[in-house]
């Protein structure tokens, strides 16, 4: 998988990636502590069976409500920074305005799928969530009955945080495209393996600092 790098100036564009980047951030975090916190559930249940003969209760129940935490509060993070594993083979040899008009293209046909994802997964949390039930919830989790709509909330969210990235990025491919720009800001771009060698070198001197 190549390494990206993402460009900045001064331009609204640039700003509004900035800005969406620090949520991103966040959510990513959020993340990082789910899988943190269910190591510890798992240190505490697995102490408690060889203990007290005792695991946690509804160890598997927090691993459900987790679950969506982990799988997809990073996906916006880590497509802002072009992480994600892709077939480059044909828009590798790629240049120019070929390049960014195949970018907005799978760009935009992704966005495309995840609007429909976002649909989707908001009538399946509509289907969970009821002002008038206990704990607003139409279902719970089998073993401690913990409302399940908080979990299926996280998806629609993490989507559509996505798809304003996506839309960030049509916005920064579209104008690459249009002006014949050469390394346009707010999108990943392809690295050689000797800039990706002289950004590591800079950040750990930088990190030495």
């Amino acid at each position: 998988m190549a390494s990206h790098a993402v460009l900045e100036d001064l331009s609204l564009l640039s700003r509004l990636d900035r800005g969406l980047y620090a949520a991103e951030r966040f959510l990513a975090l959020l993340s990082g502590l789910a899988v943190f916190g269910l190591m510890l559930l798992a240190v505490v249940s697995v102490g408690g069976r060889n203990v007290f003969n005792q695991p946690l209760p509804g160890y598997v129940d927090w691993i459900q409500q987790a679950m969506p935490l982990i799988a997809f509060m990073g996906i916006s993070f880590t497509q802002r920074d072009g992480g994600h594993i892709r077939m480059d083979i044909l828009i590798a040899r790629l240049r120019g305005r070929m390049l960014w008009a195949a970018e907005f293209t799978t760009t935009l046909a992704m966005l495309g799928l995840m609007l429909l994802l976002v649909w989707g997964s908001w009538a399946h949390f509509q289907r969970s969530f009821d002002f008038a039930m206990p704990m607003w919830s139409r279902d719970s989790s089998f073993d401690i009955n913990l409302p399940l709509w908080p979990a299926k909330l996280l998806a629609p969210v993490a989507f559509s945080v996505l798809c304003l990235r996506l839309t960030l990025q049509l916005w920064g491919y579209g104008r690459a495209a249009l002006l014949g720009l050469s390394e346009p800001v707010a999108v990943p771009l392809v690295q050689s393996a000797a800039e990706q060698a002289a950004a590591e070198a800079e950040h750990v001197t930088g990190a030495d600092r």
